[in-house]
């Protein structure tokens, strides 16, 4: 099922890595284009796969109907591409709103467009009439969310308690989650709070706070655009189309929800190694949908999550690695990290190196998991970016092909289909200590390991 790599980037691999030469049978897997294709526009997310990218793996590496995993499915585009394609498909994402859009994604087919078209005009009515006659919104602002400043100024914060009053009217279970994603995927436009990348203040990036908006319309503009993909799924599944879920759980939990050799493919991206909150910088989504009520959940969340976070583990005296490499480039990174900055306290790289140990500790349990799960001669392809902390260049790729040689994985080959991405401030900030080198650069591979 798999096919092997050209031999130059099995040696690539074994010798000096040179990212920036690299030849990838691959097509580049970032999330932008996905912005403007039916079905995956619905969610804005800060990363994930492209469309054709995942295509063009399932199409490669199945050569019949087969069980594809996705053990981080985000906002689900390798589970949609997978029930497109006529194959079964399983994924796990710990965050709600995620495995919410997800979930809401693959069920989206079998939508009655005619009860949806008449839910999107009774809201519409109801909105107008609402904004224009004084209606008092029976809904609060969820009482567990705190921010600097108000989230939504006094009139937009109307206008959305006005919606969410009507999601909370809806009787219909599956048009009542559209209405819900429709509402998630418009709210930070109308807040006083914007992506940059993570979740800021308006004021604090040098935009006006928002003291007006069209909340409904810009919800409603939304929900039809819904309406035109869900017919053009209706067209495009499948009628022997297989089985897609998500399951809202830790993929390091999996071992009694998935069974042993169940999947003939695993496509997916942990998170990097970049420190970026995506529990945190979907908390807005959380709490104004209900799916968590206290920053007691919200925590819980965090310390659940693939790689934790450094603010989660910089103040430990020492992680070390739960696993043995001897001799390996990996330890002798982290001792490096370790004596970086030990006069800048939490900011020093005791603190980072607890979070890149970490980090490597979650690989290694995922590619144990991986290793259950996957069919002899089955394959898993993980999309990973490598890292710069303290102003130490850390190829993720290399050292994760290494952990899963280690848990009895073969490893066929490293491929970079992105020589260069676009980073954060957390490879040139001075606050933690090191600037990255002029001549180091972010990259994204493809590792492909098969089981034996």
């Amino acid at each position: 099922m798999a096919r092997a790599f050209d031999l130059m980037q099995q040696t690539l691999f074994e010798c000096d890595f040179d990212h920036g030469g690299s030849a990838s049978d691959f097509l580049d897997p970032a999330f932008a284009g996905n912005k403007i294709i039916p079905l995956h526009r619905w969610v804005p997310w800060i990363a994930g796969f492209s469309r054709d990218f995942v295509r063009g793996v399932l199409q490669r590496y199945l050569s019949g109907k087969g069980t594809v995993l996705d053990p981080f499915a985000g906002v689900g585009t390798t589970l949609v591409e997978a029930l497109l394609l006529g194959h079964d498909a399983v994924g796990f994402e710990i965050n709600p709103y995620a495995a919410l859009s997800c979930k809401t994604k693959l069920e989206s087919h079998k939508i009655r467009i005619d009860l949806f078209a008449d839910e999107i005009a009774r809201f519409q009515k109801f909105y107008f009439d609402a904004t224009l006659n004084g209606y008092r919104p029976k809904s609060k602002p969820p009482p567990g969310f705190r921010t600097r400043s108000d989230f939504y100024g006094p009139e937009v914060l109307r206008k959305v308690l006005i919606v969410i009053d009507f999601i909370e009217s809806l009787q219909d279970g599956p048009l009542r989650e559209l209405f819900r994603i429709a509402f998630g995927s418009t709210m930070v436009t109308y807040s006083n709070y914007s992506y940059e990348p993570s979740l800021s203040r308006r004021v604090a990036v040098g935009k006006a706070e928002i003291t007006d908006y069209p909340v409904g319309e810009t919800v409603a503009m939304k929900l039809r655009e819904m309406v035109e993909d869900i017919k053009w799924i209706r067209r495009e599944v499948p009628a022997n189309h297989g089985k897609a879920s998500v399951i809202n759980a830790s993929f390091m939990d999996s071992h009694h929800l998935l069974s042993s050799r169940s999947a003939d493919l695993i496509l997916t991206s942990p998170p990097y190694l970049n420190n970026y909150h995506y529990n945190r910088n979907t908390r807005p989504h959380l709490y104004w949908l209900g799916l968590v009520q206290s920053p007691a959940e919200m925590k819980d969340l965090e310390n659940r999550n693939f790689g934790k976070y450094w603010q989660t583990v910089r103040e430990l005296s020492s992680v070390r690695l739960d696993f043995d490499l001897q001799d390996s480039e990996l330890q002798q990174t982290l001792d490096l990290l370790r004596t970086k900055g030990t006069d800048r306290g939490i900011y020093g790289g005791n603190g980072w190196a607890n979070y890149a140990a970490t980090y490597f500790n979650d690989c290694h349990q995922f590619l144990r998991c991986a290793h259950r799960v996957l069919k002899k001669g089955g394959t898993a392809l993980i999309v990973i970016g490598n890292s710069i902390l303290q102003g130490t260049m850390i190829p993720t790729d290399r050292h994760l092909a290494k952990i899963g040689e280690l848990v009895g994985l073969e490893l066929v080959g490293i491929q970079i289909p992105r020589a260069t991405r676009v980073g954060n401030s957390i490879i040139q900030s001075d606050v933690r200590v090191g600037k990255a080198k002029k001549s180091d650069s972010l990259y994204e591979s493809v590792v492909e390991l098969r089981k034996p």
